[in-house]
């Protein structure tokens, strides 16, 4: 290859593929990167795009600006350099500057922002110089611009395409965050010190910044991941939380969240409110004592596990993500023998599947994460299909005390398909303000008793609410959730 004066097209389009596909790999493992410490949601992912977006506009003004000068190229090079410098440091002043963003800026959404795009702006910035300069010298190579311009346009269409294919369906599962980073840090490498060879510039200085780049991945490559699995779905970890080493327990934490605590010497004991009232209601509630049930979810499989230990009722889980269900056989002394298990969303297993049960449990809702199709009027005109004469439908909702729109939008929900909705919480008066967990119990009869007592894991008491309290829930406001709207992002969001 010959080194000097323009371009040929060929070699163009090349680099466009590539920057662009390296690009929008960094966008989708942005949304990875971001989940142990903020969560996957609505909010991560407007502002992984935002920011994304944002740092592409002022490279694309940027590269505009110098596109028509002699030492464009050889800029374009150098840019490319602080891509893969700027990747290359993503994930470790991630890990150095979440905590401080996250404590110091009170609302939460705005930390998001804020964190977001500390991490991934100059990556965005650097890599959204090229397509102007490239385009330019495009139209210098030849009579027909045109050709040109369409070609390079394409070209930055198929690799935003290839990227984002390659992110999602390859890499993240494969390597993992840091290396796929490590990927795209020597990527911009290539290209860039193509361009600042052909624009024939110092090569010494080049070679430095290459050398502190590759550094800078491997360091990050090196360095201890937040995660102990990183699934399809999910950054896991499991966390001991043994007081007594011959007695031990463990939680299952899923990107930032807790999602189960288990015992090993307590199967029957559940260490959270919901997996208690979920537990407690569907036996007080079930028909027969060998009732059947379908659980929305998986997680630690606490419940499934206590049920097989009472010798309970046929099981089925719908839990999407198999590594989650592989750490709760590893390490939270689920076997999975005792549950027909589904691995795929649990409307879609609800769907395409005609069987019955006695009791549907739904465990869907975070913080601000939810599934926006398993809590519409639609979705719970299928689980009511899917239930036995007198079944029951429970899930478990996270509001706050002085606002409860999200339990009034599913209640009033819920009352659109079943005859019967009630409210469980602890029977203990709340603190304002205070993040409540709650249980709505849906069917055709009442819960024959008021209230019960377990353990979760220390003694509690559950109860219902009054009718005329779920009433006045109801009634604060109109809104039901379905399929063309549910914004529960927006009704489960920070109060300003």
């Amino acid at each position: 290859m010959k080194f000097g004066g323009h371009m040929p097209l060929w070699l163009l389009v090349a680099i466009q593929v590539v920057v662009s596909a390296a690009s929008l790999v960094v966008e989708i493992v942005a949304g990875r990167m971001l989940a142990p410490y903020v969560g996957m949601s609505l909010y991560t992912w407007t502002a992984i795009i935002a920011v994304v977006l944002a740092g592409f506009s002022a490279g694309h003004w940027w590269g505009g600006r110098i596109a028509g000068r002699p030492e464009a190229l050889r800029a374009t090079g150098w840019t490319l350099i602080g891509a893969a410098v700027t990747t290359a440091l993503a994930a470790s002043l991630l890990r150095w500057i979440a905590g401080p963003v996250l404590a110091g800026v009170d609302h939460p959404v705005w930390a998001i922002v804020v964190l977001c795009g500390a991490v991934f702006f100059l990556p965005s910035l650097f890599a959204g110089v090229p397509a102007p300069v490239l385009a330019q010298i495009g139209v210098q190579t030849g009579r027909d611009s045109g050709k040109a311009l369409g070609a390079l346009f394409a070209a930055g269409a198929i690799g935003a395409i290839a990227g984002t294919l390659l992110a999602g369906f390859l890499f993240i599962s494969w390597l993992g965050s840091a290396l796929t980073l490590a990927v795209v840090t020597v990527t911009y490498l290539f290209s860039g010190l193509l361009c600042l060879g052909w624009a024939r510039a110092r090569q010494v200085p080049a070679g430095l910044a290459s050398v502190l780049a590759l550094g800078l991945a491997g360091w990050a490559v090196a360095a201890p991941s937040p995660c102990q699995v990183e699934s399809d779905y999910f950054c896991i970890r499991t966390v001991d939380m043994s007081t007594d080493p011959t007695r031990p327990a463990r939680m299952m934490v899923l990107d930032h969240l807790v999602h189960g605590t288990s015992a090993r010497d307590a199967p029957q004991v559940m260490f959270t409110d919901h997996a208690a009232m979920l537990d407690g209601l569907s036996r007080i509630r079930a028909t027969r004592p060998d009732y059947s049930s379908f659980h929305i979810g998986g997680g630690t499989y606490s419940i499934p596990r206590a049920i097989a230990e009472r010798d309970g009722g046929p099981v089925t889980v719908a839990e999407i993500d198999p590594q989650v269900t592989r750490i709760a056989a590893r390490d939270f002394w689920f076997d999975p023998g005792t549950a027909e298990i589904l691995h795929m969303d649990a409307r879609v297993a609800l769907a395409n599947r005609p069987d019955r049960y006695d009791v549907i449990l739904g465990d869907a809702f975070t913080d601000i994460a939810v599934p926006a199709h398993l809590i519409t009027h639609e979705f719970y005109q299928l689980v009511r299909m899917r239930l036995e004469p007198g079944g029951s439908y429970l899930m478990n909702v996270i509001d706050f005390e002085d606002r409860l729109q999200v339990l009034g939008a599913v209640v009033r929900t819920l009352q659109t398909v079943f005859p019967v909705v009630e409210v469980w919480t602890e029977a203990a008066a709340p603190a304002p303000g205070q993040r409540m967990v709650f249980v709505v119990v849906a069917g055709t009869e009442r819960t024959a008793l008021p209230g019960f007592r377990t353990r979760s894991p220390d003694p509690i008491r559950f109860a219902a609410l009054s009718d005329a309290m779920v009433a006045g829930i109801a009634a604060a406001d109109t809104l039901t959730l379905t399929d063309d709207f549910a914004p529960i992002a927006r009704l489960m969001g920070p109060a300003d």
